[in-house]
């Protein structure tokens, strides 16, 4: 797994405060940071499949929402 990634822990902890939580800590929030970053892998691994699948070189979001399934 690479350890450098894109989503930054105050989204994380903006998501969560948007879902009720009053506080958050940062284990939380490095937990949901790690979670989401492997689920969206997987998706855009899976759209990449429908893509290629439909002879197109690009990702659209019928791909996203068909792997998202």
């Amino acid at each position: 797994m690479v350890s450098k990634r894109t989503l930054p822990l105050a989204a994380m902890e903006k998501l969560l405060k948007q879902a009720g939580a009053a506080r958050v800590s940062d284990d939380a929030k490095a937990a949901l940071k790690e979670t989401l970053e492997e689920m969206a892998l997987d998706i855009g691994a899976e759209a990449w499949k429908y893509a290629q699948h439909a002879g197109r070189k690009t990702v659209k979001a019928v791909d996203i929402k068909l792997a998202s399934k």
